[in-house]
């Protein structure tokens, strides 16, 4: 995890977003109504209803092949990332919010400097608190990909000081590294966090790809699209279990209503079903968040936190995980956190924490 810190490339240029950020209407919406019918019989009725009047709105972008209703084929233009970077000015986290968070991934807050009474925001949490500024960039008019056919693949955070619970940060977002795939196209999504000197305190980086979507990339020459990947995955040997979650029907929707994550594929059946899952599942983040939580990285050290997604976690589960501290307290160095399906032996999420 020597990977460097994301920063803004030069050629960009800065957007100042005004007032609060969030998801865009299409996925606020559409998982909002999900989640508000998931416990009746109407679900599968309204997102029926729902989809025929996306696919006639301006809301279509958005929307994978399979549910524009047209089938997908090889893109002929060149792909091409909007060279633009979405700024929000005074963010921060809500005490009342931050606790909420916390109780959700199981996570326990600590002081931001010893004797303090403010508590440093939970490093999931300031994903939570960036994550709409990234979305912003995510769904411009510009951004060649469909956001709803996209599939989480890893993070990779930089958790370089604490931020207080209050604090006002600035978040800065925006795409990079293009990349052919096998399976179509990927993308990260880079977000930064930072006080008012202008210092980054917290950087995040995810790697989306978008299925399904094969084209030439602008600015690389033709390739086989294989990033010089294979088919075949290792073979995962489960690690001795050191605990286990036990996760309801609902933890989509109660992680949704603390990250602000309403993406239909993490709030019920039927809505997940709509956007082509077998059923719901939980957030990569929410995983992500909880196995972070169980590590043993000490107050006030900075630390590096990578995430490997497998196979998604359906709901209702109970998994399987297993917490390997290198250290503890002031001899940590680092930690890895398996969470893996008990019953098939999948692996769900691989987590690996050291000191920055």
């Amino acid at each position: 995890m020597s990977e460097e810190l994301p920063g803004l490339p030069g050629d960009y240029e800065v957007e100042l977003l005004r007032g609060p950020v969030k998801l865009p209407g299409l996925y606020a919406s559409a998982g909002a109504h999900a989640a508000a019918s998931a416990l009746g019989g109407a679900a599968a009725s309204a997102t029926r209803r729902l989809l025929p009047a996306l696919r006639n709105s301006p809301a279509k972008k958005v929307l994978p092949a399979s549910l524009r209703g047209e089938a997908p084929e090889r893109v002929d233009a060149s792909l091409e990332l909007p060279r633009v970077a979405h700024q929000v000015r005074g963010l921060s986290a809500d005490p009342e919010w931050h606790g909420k968070f916390c109780r959700v991934v199981h996570a326990s807050p600590h002081p931001v400097a010893p004797g303090s009474e403010l508590s440093a925001v939970y490093s999931g949490a300031l994903h939570a608190l960036a994550f709409p500024v990234a979305m912003s960039v995510l769904t411009r008019p510009d951004f060649p990909l469909p956001v709803l056919g996209m599939v989480h693949l890893s993070n990779t955070v930089h958790h370089i000081t604490d931020v207080a619970v209050g604090e006002p940060v600035t978040a800065t977002a925006w795409v990079d590294n293009l990349q052919a795939h096998r399976s179509g196209t990927l993308v990260d999504a880079m977000v930064t966090l930072g006080r008012e000197d202008g210092d980054v305190v917290w950087a995040g980086r995810s790697t989306y790809l978008a299925k399904g979507v094969h084209t030439a990339i602008a600015g690389q020459s033709p390739s086989s699209g294989d990033s010089g990947e294979t088919d075949k995955r290792e073979e995962f040997t489960p690690p001795h279990p050191t605990g286990e979650w036990r996760l309801g029907a609902g933890t989509g929707r109660e992680y949704a209503a603390v990250s602000g994550d309403y993406n239909p594929i993490h709030l019920s059946d039927p809505s997940a079903r709509a956007l082509g899952m077998k059923s719901a599942i939980a957030h990569g983040m929410y995983t992500a968040s909880r196995a972070l939580a169980m590590t043993g990285v000490p107050a006030e050290v900075p630390f590096v936190w990578s995430v490997d997604f497998a196979t998604p976690v359906r709901l209702p589960a109970t998994v399987a995980v297993a917490v390997d501290d290198d250290g503890r307290g002031h001899s940590w160095r680092g930690s890895t956190v398996d969470v893996w399906d008990p019953k098939r032996n999948r692996p769900h999420a691989q987590l690996r924490v050291t000191a920055l």
